[in-house]
């Protein structure tokens, strides 16, 4: 089990399913992603270049894409989300729309694979 199948592991429901399915989304949209540390937090990575970590906070989830023009280019299909330079937050009653997430994928592998 790597870092970020452990960290989901240790989450209560509902976070875990919510960020399990984030985890699940990038890994068939990015299947030779591997797990590791990026910023301190698991995290899947793609080429040895951190590609996306789903982690939990107090008082909710984010989405850490690991750049800043990757949020700015969805960030316009994600009114009422909290969003900062390079994090999404939401909550599992709340969570980012499925089309967005896998736009958020493409658009950061994109990056990685320029």
């Amino acid at each position: 089990m790597g870092a970020v199948d452990e960290a989901l592991a240790a989450l209560d429901e509902p976070d875990r399913s919510c960020l399990q399915h984030v985890v699940e989304t990038v890994r068939s949209l990015a299947p030779e992603a591997t797990e590791g540390m990026s910023y301190g937090m698991p995290a899947l990575k793609l080429d040895g270049k951190p590609l996306l970590a789903a982690v939990p906070a107090a008082k909710h989830l984010s989405i850490f894409p690991f750049s800043g023009a990757v949020v700015e280019a969805v960030a316009g299909r994600l009114e009422g989300y909290s969003l900062s330079k390079g994090t999404i937050r939401f909550t599992a009653d709340h969570p980012v729309p499925d089309d967005v997430l896998e736009d958020i994928v493409r658009l950061r592998m994109a990056e990685i694979r320029k």
